[in-house]
């Protein structure tokens, strides 16, 4: 009888010792997917964050780069909100349009008079949209809507002569 006993107790000693592995592999096969779905959704996040503060850090160093007297302005082309930089490079006229196309920020830079339009504009980044406004007292505002957007306001430093 003692011989029975110890093969009983050696069968529920065993069993015991395989359910408590299953259960160590089942903690652990769904600490992983957990964790997976919560590095999912911070990579989601951090993309959405990214391309809304990467278009506004743009369109801000583009602005600091070109705020001189009379050089920035928005308009509606095409329907489309654009902020226009213009310049002057070797006595030419020239522009750079800044604007959201088909789920993409484009950016054209050409002289005044090349003919191009907003299609011929180069890629800068996908985005949702992109709306621009300017107020009478030298603040533009740029705004990109949806879930990654943000909005960044910038007071023109420059002003028309006679302004002052």
């Amino acid at each position: 009888m003692g011989i029975k006993k110890k093969k009983n107790e050696s069968a529920i000693q065993f069993l015991f010792t395989m359910l408590l592995l299953f259960a160590l592999g089942l903690c652990s096969l769904f600490t992983i997917l957990i964790g997976a779905q919560v590095y999912e959704n911070i990579n989601v996040r951090m993309e959405e964050n990214f391309s809304g503060s990467t278009i506004l850090s743009y369109i801000s160093t583009k602005v600091r780069q070109g705020d001189t007297a009379g050089a920035i302005s928005v308009e509606t082309v095409d329907s489309v909100s654009v902020l226009k930089l213009v310049q002057e490079i070797n006595g030419d006229p020239y522009e750079t349009l800044i604007y959201c196309l088909d789920g993409q920020v484009k950016e054209l830079f050409a002289r005044q008079d090349s003919g191009l339009t907003l299609k011929d504009g180069i890629t800068v980044i996908d985005s949702a949209g992109l709306v621009f406004s300017m107020t009478e007292d030298n603040l533009l505002t740029a705004e990109v809507p949806g879930s990654d957007g943000g909005s960044i306001t910038l007071a023109l430093r420059s002003k028309e002569v006679g302004d002052e």
